[in-house]
């Protein structure tokens, strides 16, 4: 069996069930320029469990059609997302 792609990215959005959306980031040699540019795809990924959340950095493996634009699976979540706590103001004077 052949190897399958196995990459890491960001998880972007996480509101569909069982599904989230991973930025993946690479750096390429522009053609004309000669300088290094950052270019991002975006992958559906299957997430079994809803366990990853916006933020977490997660490795995913490449896998069969699971259905028309959802081809790879979560393995593992890397590092979890640091959310910031918001103060509420009180409005009442």
């Amino acid at each position: 069996m052949p190897n399958k792609k196995e990459l890491t990215g960001t998880v972007v959005s996480n509101k569909m069930k069982k599904t989230i959306v991973v930025s993946v980031v690479h750096k390429d040699k522009h053609a004309n320029y000669s300088r290094v540019v950052k270019r991002y795809n975006k992958f559906k990924v299957h997430d079994e469990n809803n366990s990853a959340k916006v933020g977490d950095m997660v490795q995913i493996a490449e896998s069969r059609p699971l259905s028309k634009e959802k081809n790879f699976r979560l393995v593992k979540i890397i590092k979890k997302a640091v959310l910031e706590q918001v103060e509420l103001k009180d409005e009442a004077k």
